[in-house]
């Protein structure tokens, strides 16, 4: 008998597809070079801000274009918090990169309330880049090694007092996880009144002018 065909070799998976939202051109440049040296990553969206990348979002219809976005949190306008914010309520699949020149405690923690899935240094050697895009694109974290002690050092210690009630921890995990009213109403099974009383609450009660506040507050103190 004859011998049996090889069996044919598996395709190679499709390259991530990402969108690269940097405003200065030089870094962009850079970024894109280094990035699509990688065989498994594509950069095949670019925008010079949070809001040229709604838009190139929105006009991709359902079928988005990109499955990470790399977004430097210093853009001007609407700065990289808000776009991460707005990017994972409208296009939840989109897994988010935050990219920072400084490691300050608050813009660590403002973006992982935003929604970011992982956080990496512009100093940071190339490779630890690489590692974030690919950690957010399987559906883990990342955080730079430089920024993880503030995420460390925020850890509630034991017997730290909330001030808040269970309910509203719970309502404050699902702001901090980007939903809106309905969605926590949804999740819960309360009314959307309801629900309005207990984010009230919890912006009294940790003294904050809005919801983003209110979860950056609340990372900070361990209460999540």
């Amino acid at each position: 008998m004859p011998d049996p065909a090889p069996t044919p070799d598996p395709a190679p998976a499709a390259p991530r597809r990402l969108l690269l939202v940097e405003d200065h051109a030089f870094t962009r440049d850079g970024l894109r070079a280094t990035l699509n040296l990688e065989p498994d990553l594509r950069v095949t969206t670019e925008a010079r801000s949070g809001e040229e990348a709604l838009e190139r979002l929105h006009a991709a219809g359902p079928d988005l274009p990109v499955d990470v976005a790399v977004i430097d949190i210093g853009l001007p306008g609407m700065d990289g918090i808000q776009t991460a914010a707005e990017i994972r309520r409208r296009w939840p699949p989109v897994r988010i990169v935050m990219l920072t020149a400084h490691d300050l405690q608050a813009e660590v923690f403002a973006a992982l309330a935003s929604g970011a899935d992982a956080y990496c240094l512009k100093s940071a050697q190339p490779e630890l880049l690489l590692l974030a895009i690919r950690a957010a694109a399987a559906g883990s974290a990342y955080l730079d090694p430089q920024v993880a002690r503030h995420v460390l050092g925020a850890v509630r210690a034991p017997g730290t007092h909330s001030p808040l009630t269970p309910r509203e921890t719970e309502v404050l995990r699902l702001m901090a996880d980007g939903n809106g009213n309905r969605e926590i109403a949804a999740a819960l099974t309360l009314s959307v009144s309801t629900v309005k009383l207990h984010v009230q609450e919890i912006l009294r009660k940790l003294q904050a002018s809005d919801r983003t506040q209110a979860a950056v507050k609340a990372l900070r103190a361990g209460l999540l």
